[in-house]
């Protein structure tokens, strides 16, 4: 007998197939299966999707976002990490960071400034033009690295995204749409933050870490920007004209140096302006001078990164003797001493150019101090410490038995006042403004020279800025101060270079000169 097909064969009332079989699924039932629990397994795999997606973007950009960029002197890296809130990083080691509220979205960008390339460095340090050049191309060297960074990112982002896939769906179908969504994840993020871009982030910084000083010492990060557009485009002007100062020298009345005179250029706080090293190489080549006596506060953290601003010592191919000051670190003193010119003292005795030559480092380190000098604000232990450095000097000086000492080297004035009778010559710096002085007895002369780095960035924080001051000192060939040049650069806001004579009066005291009589200067102005 052959056997009906299940849709011929009679249903009972309740359904029941009547040959004995199960009964059929109706209509409303596939209907169900069809619009619920389908929808819900799509829904589930579309957010495993997006979850796998997610994972393999954030590895990806973790793990092989970051790029390198070259920004003026600085070889830094950029990297986009996600975030819930955006912002920007500048990270600034061993400094510390600035916090910056660029943009908002879910992409944050990190930007560590690496290191200080040193032949970049050194050719903006010794081209008068280098620094506006430098400041023209930083604009175009970010943006340039934004997009460099944009691209990468979003590369690695689908990268991580399909790879992450692959292994876990093994479908290329999956694989595919998991690109996409990370594609289009980064696109939404790179549009929020370009749409949400702040340019007045950069005037209201958020510091951490050391550079949560910076606001004290340094003053309104914006205002300081706009002095120093100003001030190195007068530097470029001042350069040039130093240049004549030597002419200049040469037609002033009293004294005239001779072909075997020693010259020797006092220059202190450098205070990390790059502009200087462009004057002091001008003033030893047009003077020539034989050795430059650095009296500290080169740098100004003393940190790590601030090395390769004493590259430049190795440029001038004279001898360089230097003594640390309060913001120069045994970091600072290690670096000065390795260029193959400098000579560093810290309580010792040394001959160079035929003068003996004794000095001491600052026993302070204090680089978030200003320049006031030791008691003003100080505690007593920190006065004594910087009396005890110019004692112990003296007692270096005092061993000194078959050797006059023709001048010492202290930084604070301070240290100075132990060394009286000792040495007819101490020079010093620390207070950014020129001083002479007589100690003692008279029986010596204490030069404390004014900021050969115009007091770097502090020093643009007035209306006008801080002058570049530094001297050049004639010795005869008995080993004795002759007279000296004070040179000033700008310190009025114009291209003005400025050279006052001084002739050392020689007269003993109490005869025709009273003692502590500050020699009589001899002006001469060019621009």
């Amino acid at each position: 007998m052959t056997r009906l097909p299940r849709w011929a064969r009679p249903l009972s009332r309740s359904g029941v197939d009547r040959s004995g079989g199960e009964p059929p699924r109706g209509r409303a039932a596939r209907v169900k299966d069809a619009f619920g629990r389908v929808p819900w397994r799509r829904l589930g795999s579309g957010l495993g999707l997006l979850a796998v997606s997610l994972t393999g973007l954030a590895l990806g950009l973790y793990l092989a976002a970051g790029t390198s960029v070259d920004v003026g002197p600085f070889r830094s890296t950029m990297a986009v990490t996600p975030s819930w809130y955006g912002d920007t990083e500048v990270v600034l080691p061993p400094l510390g960071s600035l916090q910056l509220d660029s943009h908002d979205g879910p992409a944050r960008l990190m930007v560590r400034l690496d290191a200080l390339d040193r032949a970049r460095t050194e050719a903006l340090i010794t081209d008068p033009a280098g620094i506006t050049a430098a400041s023209r191309t930083a604009v175009d060297d970010v943006r340039a690295g934004v997009t460099r960074l944009v691209l990468r990112a979003t590369a690695v982002a689908v990268l991580g995204a399909m790879l992450l896939s692959a292994l876990v769906y093994r479908k290329m179908r999956r694989v595919a749409w998991a690109g996409g969504l990370a594609l289009t994840i980064m696109a939404a993020a790179f549009g929020s933050a370009f749409g949400t871009f702040n340019p007045g982030a950069l005037r209201e910084p958020r510091y951490e870490g050391l550079l949560a000083n910076a606001p004290s010492v340094l003053g309104n990060a914006q205002r300081i920007a706009d002095r120093y557009d100003e001030y190195a485009a007068q530097l470029q002007k001042l350069v040039q004209n130093v240049g004549s100062l030597y002419a200049t020298v040469q037609n002033l009345p009293v004294y005239s140096p001779e072909d075997n005179t020693l010259r020797v250029l006092h220059v202190s706080d450098l205070h990390l302006n790059p502009a200087a090293w462009g004057v002091i190489r001008t003033v030893v080549d047009n003077f020539h001078i034989d050795v430059v006596v650095d009296t500290g506060d080169i740098t100004d953290w003393g940190s790590e990164p601030e090395k390769a601003f004493v590259a430049s010592i190795s440029l001038l191919k004279v001898p360089y003797v230097f003594v640390r000051g309060n913001h120069d670190s045994a970091v600072t003193q290690a670096a000065v001493a390795a260029q193959p010119n400098a000579i560093v003292l810290d309580n010792k005795v040394v001959k160079v150019a035929g003068l003996s030559i004794a000095g001491i480092g600052d026993p302070r380190f204090t680089p978030d101090k200003g320049m006031e000098p030791a008691g003003s604000g100080d505690s007593k232990q920190t006065v004594e410490r910087v009396l005890d450095a110019g004692d112990r000097l003296a007692d270096t000086i005092a061993k000194q038995r078959d050797e006059v000492v023709d001048l010492a080297l202290v930084h604070d004035p301070l240290s100075a006042g132990p060394l009286a009778g000792y040495t007819p010559l101490v020079l010093a710096g620390h207070r950014h403004h020129r001083e002479i002085s007589k100690l003692g007895d008279d029986q010596t002369m204490l030069m404390v020279q004014g900021s050969s780095g115009g007091a770097g960035l502090r020093g643009l924080e007035g209306e006008t800025p801080t002058p570049l001051a530094m001297s050049v000192l004639y010795f005869d060939d008995n080993r004795a101060l002759m007279a000296y040049d004070d040179i000033t650069v700008g310190g009025t806001g114009l291209a003005e270079v400025a050279l006052s004579r001084h002739v050392v009066d020689d007269t003993p005291p109490g005869q025709a000169a009273a003692p502590g009589t500050p020699p009589r200067p001899t002006p001469s102005r060019t621009r």
